[in-house]
C-alpha cells in the first residue's frame, strides 16, 4: 500500500527511470539522533532523476522535519493560488514521539508530501525544491535560520501585522463596514464545497480510528482470553483439556491477525483519510473566505490569498476613481498640481492593472488545483477504501475458518 500511496502521490514521477522526463524520490531509513527535548528523527531523501538542472541522476541528502516545513513555506510564500501538500502535525504526545509506529507513519506521509510536490507541473520546477534534494546539511541549517516565514518576521513586520488584526478586530466590535468580498457564485460553490468536505472526511476519519481503535480492543481480548482458555486446558483431562487448549491457542493466533489488521487499517485506511483532511485544511488557508473568528486568524496568521487579492483590486479601483475625479478637478482650475497628480494617477494605473491581473492569476491557478485535487483525491480514496473492504474481507474469513475448525472438536466434547 505504501507503493500504491506513493505512486498515487507521484503520477508522472515513478520510482524507476525511464526515457520521459522524470523526478522519482524516496524518504527512507528514518534514525533517532539526539537525547532527551534535543531527539529528533533524521531521513534519508534519496532523489532520481533526469531534469537537466538537478547535480546528476542521483543524490542522497539526509532531512529532519523542520526541514520539510522550510519547503512547505517556501512555496506557500511563492505559489500563490496553487495548493501546497500538507505536511503531518507533530505529535503533541510525547512518549508517542519515538514510537516506532508514528515514526513510520510521518515517514510515509513525509515521502507522499514530496512525491506530490515533485509530480507537480509547477512546483517541481522549484528552485527550493532542487535546494531540498540536494543542499548538504550545513546549508539547510543555515537557510532554516535565515528569518523567513510569518513567524520569523522582523518585529517592525509582527507590530504592522497585530495592527492589522487590531483594526479587524475594531471594525468588528464597532460594527464597520465589512471589506468588500468576492461575490461569484462558481467561488461560492467551491467554498461550500471544501466546508462539507472537510467535515465529511474529518467524520470518516474519526470513525475509522474508532475502527482501528476496535480491533486492537479485541484482539488484546482475544490474547487475554487465549491465555486464560490455555490454563483451563491444562487442568482439564483428556477430551475437553486439549479442547480447550486448542481454544485458546486459536484465540491467540486472531488476536495477532487482529493486531496486524488494526495497524493495516491504521496505515493505509485512517492515514489517507486524515492526509486529506490536512489537505482540504490547506486549501482553506488559499481559499480563506472571510471568518468573523479572530482568534482563527490569529492561529494561522495568514491571510487567504484569493481574497487579499480580490480586496486589494478593488481598493486600488476605488482608489483610482477618486484619483481621477481629483485630477479633472485640477484640470479644470489649471492647477500647478496636475503634472504630479498626472503621475500618481498613472502609477496608480499601473498598479491597479498589476492587482488585477494578479488575482485573475490565482483565479486561474485555484481553477486548475480543485480539478487536479479531485482527481487525484478519487484515485486516492478509491485505493484507500478498496484496501479497507479487502481488509475486511480478509480477516472476516480468517476468523470464520479459524471458529470453523474447532466446531468438530468442541461438538464432540458437548456430546460426550
Amino acid at each position: 500500500m505504501e507503493q500504491q500511496r506513493s505512486s498515487s502521490g507521484s503520477l508522472q514521477s515513478p520510482r524507476s527511470p525511464s526515457s520521459q522526463p522524470y523526478l522519482s524520490v524516496l524518504v527512507t531509513d528514518p534514525v533517532k539522533l539526539g537525547n532527551g527535548v534535543q531527539a529528533y528523527i533524521s531521513y534519508r531523501v534519496i532523489t532520481k532523476t533526469n531534469f537537466p538542472e538537478y547535480q546528476g541522476p542521483e543524490k542522497i541528502v539526509i532531512r529532519r522535519y523542520s526541514d520539510f516545513v522550510w519547503l512547505r513555506d517556501r512555496l506557500f510564500e511563492k505559489y500563490k493560488g496553487i495548493f501546497i501538500p500538507p505536511l503531518p502535525e507533530k505529535s503533541a504526545v510525547e512518549k508517542f514521539r519515538f514510537s516506532a509506529e508514528f515514526i513510520e507513519m510521518r515517514r510515509q506521509a513525509l515521502d507522499l508530501f514530496v512525491n506530490r510536490i515533485a509530480s507537480h507541473n509547477e512546483l517541481q520546477q522549484s528552485e527550493d525544491l532542487r535546494t531540498f534534494l540536494q543542499a548538504d546539511e550545513e546549508t539547510m541549517e543555515r537557510l532554516r535560520s535565515q528569518e523567513t516565514g510569518i513567524f520569523k518576521k522582523k518585529p517592525a513586520d509582527l507590530m504592522q501585522m497585530f495592527k492589522d488584526v487590531q483594526s479587524k478586530v475594531s471594525d468588528v466590535v464597532l460594527g464597520k463596514e465589512k471589506p468588500v468580498e468576492e461575490s461569484n457564485p462558481e467561488y461560492e460553490k467551491l467554498k461550500h464545497y471544501v466546508f462539507e468536505l472537510e467535515n465529511h472526511l474529518a467524520e470518516a476519519q474519526k470513525h475509522a480510528y474508532r475502527l482501528v481503535k476496535r480491533h486492537r480492543e479485541l484482539g488484546q481480548s482475544l490474547s487475554d482470553f487465549g491465555k486464560a482458555a490455555k490454563l483451563l486446558g491444562a487442568c482439564e483431562g483428556q477430551a475437553i483439556g486439549k479442547a480447550f487448549s486448542e481454544l485458546g491457542a486459536k484465540s491467540e493466533t486472531l488476536s495477532v491477525k487482529l493486531q496486524k489488521e488494526a495497524h493495516q487499517l491504521l496505515m493505509n485506511f485512517e492515514e489517507p483519510l486524515k492526509d486529506y483532511v490536512r489537505a482540504v485544511q490547506s486549501i482553506k488557508k488559499i481559499v480563506n473566505w472571510e471568518s468573523n473568528d479572530i482568534v482563527e486568524s490569529l492561529m494561522e496568521a495568514t491571510i487567504g490569498e484569493r481574497a487579499n487579492a480580490f480586496r486589494q483590486q478593488c481598493e486600488l479601483a476605488e482608489t483610482m476613481k477618486l484619483k481621477e475625479i481629483n485630477l479633472d478637478k485640477l484640470m479644470l482650475t489649471r492647477s500647478d498640481r496636475v503634472g504630479e497628480a498626472e503621475h500618481e494617477y498613472k502609477e496608480l494605473k499601473a498598479e491597479s492593472e498589476e492587482a488585477t491581473r494578479r488575482f485573475e492569476t490565482i483565479v486561474r491557478l485555484m481553477n486548475e488545483e480543485i480539478v487536479r485535487f479531485q482527481e487525484q483525491k478519487t484515485q486516492d480514496m478509491g485505493i484507500a477504501f478498496h484496501e479497507f473492504a479487502k481488509g475486511q474481507a480478509r480477516l472476516t474469513n480468517s476468523i470464520a475458518d479459524a471458529w470453523r475448525s474447532l466446531l468438530p472438536k468442541l461438538e464432540a466434547c458437548s456430546s460426550a
